[in-house]
């Protein structure tokens, strides 16, 4: 199992795509807006309580105001409470907690009216990113993550990831925590910490105290709305959580991008600094890996299936409803074993579909129907296998009785929606364009002008798939015809991004040439 992390910086932002085995499973756009990100830390101003939801909404910037359910609040919100106020009010003039006395726990069940007041300054976290008419949804359990723990101010509680089994490596994580955790914070050790060296998590929990003396300092004399404290960028979180001995390679297209995140591994993994390289090629990035063409066959309403069969997703306010179809798949054995083999690799399928496009709520999916118990049960335990990696929560049900299976997912972002059918730009809908032949030959006049007039030495010609095909057709191709006239080898690139009559030359420096 190999991980790749493929940077594309382009105009206006960053995309991140995350790669299994090359098949493409994350993808993520970082643009220059990144405020109200999930864990970003806000100074925000309470605008109006509503007891009847038991809530607050509160002003952090945002057009519309985030909502804060007493639930979201923390057991320790008073002392936080308290933190804030002290610090604004310049009676809490250090980060440190050493001396900070901390406030009883708030009750579970209890009323947002006894706590919270309208007007009132608070410390929130961003917990989910604004999703369509909807306002960010805010927390007041304010956590900092690194890359072995999660710090947890005003708690003493050291608790340690499930995942971690071994007794014994429970213990000693726990033995280290209470040798090196200041007072009146709380850490939560993440499965990644797993056999690491003490100065290792030393290292860290230095690194994450440093952020909220950060955190502390631009509170002071803070003004709301503002944010106090940024979320990391999502490259680095996505290495911080997922850098292991699996990661093979991290591929960068940019300079300045590529120090970044060469110093970030280094902080985090300074023996795995190496996997960092700076993408040079004259391909579009996205292109060289295959990642454009897997975007379009991804994002579609219809998503093929390797075997013949395909899904059908729709989209609706509420939920997410998917089809799922066996095409022409046929199996010799019967129809019961065609359908099981086709809900299975739709399964698999599925679970990469749900991760790569981060679509929460509610998803329904219609698998074909099958007769034998064993076979239903056999499809919820693989469907509950392939979306163990899945870091969102989600929740599974079996098949009901007509083999629908429900799934939930946590939604914490707006899911990415890429728009993968295209208008034709030189027909623009009429159905109608350029003779392919004369199109042909418009290519041909311009290499002989670029060639023969300005003199080019050395050219490369970018069209679409279905051109470059055309041209290298035949052992007396188009590709062969121009080496004979020019005396010069033009090399033919294929480009799945461009339309079907778009081209265009490149030079030696891999540069488009203008005409």
């Amino acid at each position: 199992m190999n991980y790749e992390l493929v940077v594309d910086s382009r105009k206006g932002g960053v995309w991140l795509a995350l790669l299994k085995d090359g098949k493409l499973i994350e993808l993520h756009e970082e643009s220059e807006q990144t405020d109200f990100a999930v864990g970003d830390v806000y100074h925000g101003k309470v605008r109006k309580v509503v007891p009847s939801l038991n809530a607050c909404f509160v002003d952090v910037g945002y057009e519309k105001d985030a909502f804060l359910h007493y639930l979201d609040l923390g057991p320790q919100y008073l002392s936080l409470n308290k933190f804030t106020q002290h610090t604004l009010q310049g009676k809490q003039n250090v980060a440190d907690l050493l001396y900070f006395k901390s406030e009883e726990d708030i009750a579970k069940d209890g009323k947002i009216t006894d706590v919270v007041s309208s007007s009132q300054h608070i410390m929130v976290q961003v917990a989910k990113e604004p999703i369509s008419s909807k306002g960010p949804r805010l927390s007041a359990e304010v956590t900092l993550a690194g890359r072995y723990l999660v710090l947890v101010p005003f708690s003493n509680k050291v608790s340690i990831s499930q995942k971690i089994k071994d007794p014994e490596e429970r213990e000693r994580l726990r033995d280290i925590m209470k040798n090196i955790k200041p007072k009146n914070f709380g850490v939560i050790i993440r499965t990644v910490a797993k056999n690491k060296k003490i100065d290792q998590i030393d290292q860290d929990l230095k690194n994450l105290l440093e952020k909220w003396k950060k955190l502390h300092g631009n509170l002071l004399n803070s003004k709301p709305p503002r944010r106090i404290l940024g979320e990391i960028n999502k490259a680095s979180s996505l290495l911080r959580d997922l850098l292991n001995a699996d990661f093979t390679n991290i591929h960068v297209n940019d300079d300045a991008l590529y120090e970044k995140m060469k110093l970030y591994v280094a902080s985090i993994a300074p023996e795995r600094e190496k996997i960092v390289k700076r993408y040079n090629g004259k391909l579009d990035i996205f292109e060289k890996f295959g990642i454009n063409k897997q975007i379009k066959t991804l994002f579609g309403k219809k998503v093929p299936l390797p075997s013949g069969g395909y899904l059908i997703i729709e989209h609706t306010e509420a939920m997410h409803v998917v089809d799922v179809n066996s095409g022409n798949r046929k199996d010799a054995k019967g129809q019961e074993s065609n359908a099981l083999a086709t809900n299975l690799e739709a399964a698999e399928e599925l679970a990469r579909v749900l991760q790569l496009r981060d679509m929460g709520g509610i998803v329904a999916v219609d698998f074909i129907d099958m007769h034998e118990k064993e076979n239903n049960k056999a499809l919820f335990e693989k469907m509950k296998e392939f979306m163990k990696p899945d870091r969102a929560k989600h929740n599974i049900l079996p098949p009901s009785r007509f083999g629908v299976i429900e799934i939930t997912r946590q939604r914490v972002r707006p899911e990415t929606d890429i728009e993968t059918s295209e208008k034709c730009p030189v027909c623009n809908g009429t159905g109608e364009i350029t003779a392919s032949i004369l199109f042909a030959d418009e290519i041909e006049n311009n290499l002989t002008y670029l060639i023969e007039d300005k003199k080019m030495n050395k050219l490369s010609l970018e069209v679409h798939p279905y051109i470059e095909s055309h041209f290298k057709r035949g052992i007396l191709s188009k590709q062969v015809k121009w080496f004979l006239k020019y005396k010069k080898w033009i090399p033919v690139t294929g480009v799945t991004n461009f339309h079907l009559l778009q081209y265009s030359f490149k030079n030696s420096e891999g540069k488009t040439v203008k005409i």
